[in-house]
């Protein structure tokens, strides 16, 4: 499957932005869906995870609250959207894809990636 993030930009502490990955390729219900991102200097970090049919989610405590994602498999797109951004959230954020069958937790194994998308949030 292949995956498309878009959505970033540069916005100011406190505001909003949608993340949308668009999935091809593949059966999108068949996978878990997951949000990750990478500061500069820093490692890759788990972000948020969604099952399948979007029942179950699970969020890093660092954006729990502020940030909610979903997906809409009618058209292969996932969400992030972000509210109340700080400048911390500065990051490129990555979608990826594992397997439905895989635990919708942060340390499952992902087996595909997007390209990335720039999010920079101004203090």
């Amino acid at each position: 499957v292949q995956l498309q993030a878009s959505g970033g930009g540069t916005v100011q502490a406190g505001d909003s932005l949608r993340l949308s990955c668009a999935a091809s390729g593949g059966t999108f219900s068949s996978y878990t869906m997951g949000w990750f991102r990478q500061a500069p200097g820093k490692e890759r970090e788990f972000v948020a995870t969604i099952s399948w049919g979007g029942a179950r989610t699970y969020y890093a405590d660092s954006v729990k609250g502020r940030f909610t994602i979903s997906r809409d498999n009618a058209k292969n797109t996932v969400y992030l959207q972000m509210n109340s951004l700080k400048p911390e959230d500065t990051a490129v954020y990555y979608c990826a894809a594992a397997p439905r069958t895989r635990a919708v937790v942060p340390g499952t194994l992902y087996d595909y990636w997007g390209q990335g998308t720039l999010v920079t949030v101004s203090s």
